[in-house]
């Protein structure tokens, strides 16, 4: 039995990965996952907000190495179109999130207080 382009017809001759690009994204996760946890364990920025923000750039930075080395989302695959509708739905994901906090925040800003009972909020008339 062969293992040609022809017994795999799904594989439409694209590369889905070697062992040194396997290699290479698994170390790039470790060392994306191993710094932020250093960080925080070491306390190595003293503002609570910069480390926030610190482990938000290195979790992007590993979903990035996660979509280009494990699922293999690049220009070559299916004629690109596997990472338009990536970035499609990054974008309408972005979107949502987005809109979601700026319709949060505004109605906590502009709602209404509440009117306290005379005597507590226990008290009846």
């Amino acid at each position: 039995m062969t293992t040609s382009a022809a017994s795999h017809p799904a594989d439409h001759g694209h590369s889905h990965g070697n062992k040194q690009r396997f290699i290479t994204g698994s170390a790039l996760a470790v060392l994306l996952t191993a710094i932020p946890f250093w960080l925080v364990m070491s306390g190595g920025l003293h503002s609570g907000s910069a480390t926030a923000l610190t482990i938000f750039a290195f979790a992007m930075v590993q979903i990035v190495v996660h979509v280009v080395y494990f699922l293999h989302v690049d220009t070559k695959s299916e004629g690109g179109w596997t990472l338009m509708a990536t970035l499609f739905t990054a974008i309408i994901v972005v979107l949502t999130i987005v809109g979601s906090i700026w319709v949060m925040y505004h109605l906590d800003v502009n709602m209404m207080p509440m009117p306290t009972a005379p005597g507590g909020m226990g008290a009846t008339h």
